[in-house]
């Protein structure tokens, strides 16, 4: 059964008959209460040392649950986040295909108006040289008869057209755009 310092102080001995050396089992016995005692405050000291130390521990596995918590909310919330900025990437990457494809068949179309264009124009470029020709061969032709028409023309008959007259007559049997670029 253990006991206590004060205990240890008060226990007599008994003695027999020869019995002790009182002073020295005395002082021995004294020593001996006050080691214990002392062994016996820092054993009260080291439970309460770990008391606060067993409370604290308690306190930080709590914040490291709170911790891993708010560790797992944050790694769900990143990945969401890049999900939802993957997914929106993704949208952004389609609608900017789709406004590609929507200006390439813009581009196309234009080309393809413009193509037409040319062509039409080219067309009637056509028709006007081939108009300016056939008067510039009229002309040509008029101007190697003029000696004969002088001579025609002293002489009753019919009136045959001027040459600027006959271009002009031409230029109007031709396309609108035709007299227009002519004119």
């Amino acid at each position: 059964m253990p006991l206590t310092p004060v205990e240890l102080r008060h226990q007599e001995l008994k003695r027999s008959l020869f019995g002790y050396k009182r002073p020295a089992v005395d002082r021995l016995m004294t020593d001996v209460a006050d080691s214990f005692e002392l062994v016996w405050r820092e054993r009260a000291e080291f439970a309460d040392r770990i008391e606060a130390l067993e409370t604290e521990l308690k306190r930080h596995q709590e914040l490291e649950g709170l911790l891993r918590q708010t560790l797992v909310s944050a790694e769900r919330a990143a990945q969401e986040v890049k999900e939802r900025a993957t997914r929106e990437a993704d949208v952004i990457v389609n609608e900017a295909h789709a406004e590609a494809r929507s200006i390439k068949r813009e581009a196309i179309a234009e080309k393809q108006r413009l193509m037409e264009e040319a062509h039409r124009v080219r067309g009637l470029l056509r028709t006007a040289l081939e108009a300016m020709d056939d008067a510039s061969e009229e002309e040509r032709k008029d101007r190697r008869d003029a000696p004969q028409q002088a001579a025609e023309a002293t002489r009753p008959g019919p009136v045959l057209p001027q040459p600027a007259a006959a271009a002009q007559a031409s230029a109007e049997r031709t396309d609108p755009d035709v007299r227009r670029l002519a004119g």
